[in-house]
């Protein structure tokens, strides 16, 4: 019995999707997109062409559904399959596009530069805990119009691991795939084993850009997996109810699997978000508030209930440094994820309402995400009878220590935690220097990135890597680019 988390009923889940589908025919789906519209209006949908508004069918939708695939994996960079988006299969990887870096000295916000990219992909590929990368910096040493596409750059010259990442624009997406394919060094082989997932997102409520929809549909036609991202936030730009945020996010979603699917019958796409709850206070979307949990629960729920892959982003945390409030929202959060069984959870690291990532908050949210994995994982009658025999023959003697029984056992039903978990005495705390767990934690991240190990890559494939991305940065004004001293 491994322990799950149930937010909805089936008769709401089934509420919510027949709602969503009705919404998809009135009000329809503005997209700013005109091949998208092309397809829709040659599968049969009705399409306002003037005002760029598609009334989507149900039978249209639902054989969307059917025909996206329920399962599918994402690979490591030597081809060995590593992510598996399926059932209650539950995997982690790194908030991304932070547009700032917690700096470990100062414990201040700062723009993100070239080597915090580099340390942070080496600290990822250290840590078992985190199953992907995840473009997870915006550096702000290249020129804006390339940055989504430098941050994979940098990322293939240090990462094993698959990779969540995004594109920026319809122009960068297809270099984006060159760079992947160059590392891969073949076309075939990326498509038959994908070595990264592309986020879209369309924006609430009910609308796609031009940009979002038409990278949607190149990754489609490139075979490329796809997380559709969409941010209802409650009483802003979806209603204010949680139940009625799910069924906007419902809608979206539906309209993306339809367009993707009509792209390319069978493509690989991921019933994912980002929603949140609205504070009417301040005006912010806390990603750590625990009704943004609820939606996202409630959203992955419908996801599996349409046999789809699901992603969420779980976990992030508002606060704006590593605090006691960042781990009680951290942990809330990953918690949640684990339970509700979310494919891709997108979290560690992030603060700040999803715009400030932390070296220290991905080491300390590794370490909630081992025990999360070791409450799904239940608990098991490991002999038989569980424990009559042993305790009948100890009595009353408080002996267990010396066991084999014990000696047996415990390394699988007693989770040991790194150091950054501080479970020593308190005179023993005070001789190892009275350490706070953000101390341990940018000790660890510091012994990480030093054990890194680094990948193979080529000379050849670095000059094409470097070629390619220096091509796009000369066309705004750069003629070099700041060095990544990559490790041969």
């Amino acid at each position: 019995m491994k322990p799950q988390f149930r937010i909805l009923t089936d008769e709401i889940i089934n509420q919510i999707i027949e709602e969503g589908l009705q919404l998809l025919m009135d009000p329809g789906v503005r997209i700013h997109n005109e091949e998208a519209l092309k397809l829709l209006a040659g599968a049969g949908a009705q399409v306002d062409f003037e005002n760029q508004i598609a009334y989507i069918p149900e039978d249209l939708v639902r054989k969307s559904i059917e025909t996206a695939p329920s399962e599918f994996s994402l690979y490591i960079m030597d081809g060995e399959p590593a992510v598996h988006y399926r059932g209650d299969t539950v995997q982690f990887n790194p908030c991304s596009t932070a547009l700032n870096i917690l700096d470990s000295k100062t414990q201040k916000q700062r723009q993100p530069i070239t080597a915090d990219m580099v340390k942070f992909v080496k600290l990822v590929e250290t840590l078992p805990e985190l199953d992907a990368q995840s473009t997870a910096l915006v550096c702000s040493d290249v020129p804006k119009e390339i940055a989504d596409l430098y941050r994979l750059y940098i990322a293939l010259h240090y990462m094993r691991k698959p990779i969540v990442t995004g594109a920026f624009s319809k122009e960068t997406l297809s270099i984006m795939k060159s760079l992947l394919v160059t590392a891969v060094g073949d076309e075939a082989d990326l498509t038959a084993k994908p070595r990264a997932v592309f986020d879209v997102c369309p924006s609430p409520p009910l609308l796609w850009s031009d940009f979002t929809c038409q990278n949607l549909i190149d990754c489609a036609r490139s075979n490329i997996p796809t997380q559709l991202i969409s941010m209802p936030l409650t009483g802003a730009t979806a209603p204010v109810t949680l139940a009625g945020a799910v069924v906007l996010h419902a809608a979206e979603n539906m309209s993306g699997v339809t367009i993707c699917q009509l792209a390319n019958e069978g493509a690989p796409i991921v019933w994912g978000g980002s929603p949140s709850g609205f504070d009417m206070r301040h005006g912010t979307t806390p990603m750590g508030a625990v009704e943004t949990w609820m939606i996202n629960a409630a959203f992955v729920e419908v996801g599996k209930a349409l046999h789809m892959p699901t992603n969420a982003y779980l976990g992030l945390s508002d606060s704006k440094v590593v605090d006691a409030q960042c781990g009680l929202e951290a942990s809330g959060g990953i918690l949640m994820a684990a339970l509700t069984g979310v494919n891709m959870v997108s979290s560690p690291g992030m603060l700040d309402f999803e715009s400030c990532q932390s070296f220290e908050k991905v080491v300390i949210d590794s370490e909630i995400i081992s025990m999360a994995r070791r409450l799904i994982a239940g608990i098991e009658a490991r002999e038989t009878p569980i424990a009559l025999t042993l305790m009948r023959e100890m009595g009353h003697r408080a002996d267990y220590l010396s066991q084999p029984h014990t000696h047996r056992w415990f390394r699988k039903e007693l989770h040991a935690p790194s150091e950054v978990i501080d479970r020593s005495s308190v005179d023993e705390w005070e001789r190892n220097g009275a350490k706070t767990a953000f101390e341990r934690a940018s000790d660890r991240v510091e012994d990480l990135v030093n054990s890194y190990e680094p990948v193979a890559v080529s000379d050849e494939v670095h000059r094409e890597l470097l070629d390619i991305t220096l091509n796009a940065a000369n066309k705004y004004g750069m003629d070099k680019l700041p060095d990544i001293s990559f490790e041969r």
